[in-house]
């Protein structure tokens, strides 16, 4: 269980004119997710959704990185045996009415906030990390960010709303390009494909200018769009994401998952069961 202070020093956010400026702050690990980190993003998003004083949201990561996804302890813990289906962990209990649970709301939230968010990326952006990036309105990039839905490495599926969010921005056989190899692209072909809305050789200057340009327009006419706009696209994403529940709480610590993280561990090719 994370403490109370490793939750609070996970995420910084600074207020000003009318910007939140929400920043990861695990440069050292690359801002992995570990528990404290999904708890901290949560929580962020969470205040903002009911602050009036905000006009736009950009989200960003301290150092070179702006999230590599899953810390590699979790991994570790999975490959071991010791990891649950993470449906009783903080990380995947259901709270209240939502239909997200706590992974799935770290990206889900910023949907919620009724506000623009735009995301800054650098560095990488892999796994969870890039799934991160997907729950922001746009997304700003470094050219030489490294994206990836890196979950089939490891065994897994994109189980932090990742898929819906994928399917709102490229085609059906690009998204299983994607989802079935887990191959790391660079933000130039990221563009190309539209995972990537603007290139900036500095994406968090550039993401603060637009959130600037975007908090000087009425605050009730940008809220309306973002409503209009999402009710396009979010009508069944709670029937999506239960269905990426089921599916993720059998694979975790399945022989077949437990293998695939055990060869990376071990650098060498898996040894895969066939489907019974």
């Amino acid at each position: 269980m994370a403490s109370a202070a490793d939750i609070a020093a996970r995420v910084s956010v600074e207020h000003r004119d009318g910007i939140a400026h929400v920043r990861l702050m695990r440069a050292d690990k690359r801002n992995a997710l570990d528990d404290a980190m999904f708890q901290a993003i949560a929580a962020a998003g969470e205040r903002l959704k009911n602050d009036g004083s905000v006009r736009a949201v950009v989200l960003s990561g301290d150092g070179q990185s702006f999230c590599a996804g899953l810390d590699f302890g979790s991994f570790a813990a999975m490959g071991s045996g010791k990891s649950d289906d993470g449906s009783g962990s903080v990380i995947g209990a259901m709270q209240g009415d939502r239909i997200t649970h706590l992974a799935q709301q770290i990206c889900w939230v910023w949907q919620e906030v009724p506000v623009p968010v735009i995301a800054a990326l650098r560095g990488h952006a892999l796994g969870g990390g890039m799934q991160l990036a997907l729950g922001a309105d746009i997304r700003v990039a470094h050219p030489d960010t490294q994206l990836s839905m890196r979950e089939v490495h490891w065994g897994l599926i994109p189980d932090m709303t990742g898929t819906l969010m994928l399917s709102r921005l490229v085609r059906d056989d690009v998204m299983k390009d994607l989802v079935f190899t887990g191959r790391i692209l660079h933000a130039t072909e990221g563009a190309t494909l539209g995972l990537v809305t603007r290139l900036a050789d500095d994406p968090v200057e550039v993401a603060m200018h637009m959130a600037r340009e975007i908090a000087g327009r009425s605050p009730h006419a940008v809220r309306g769009a973002k409503k209009l706009i999402n009710h396009l696209s979010n009508t069944r994403a709670k029937e999506h994401f239960a269905l990426e529940r089921e599916i993720i709480f059998k694979l975790i610590g399945s022989p077949n998952q437990v293998e695939a993280i055990t060869a990376n561990f071990e650098k060498r090719e898996p040894k895969f069961g066939d489907v019974g």
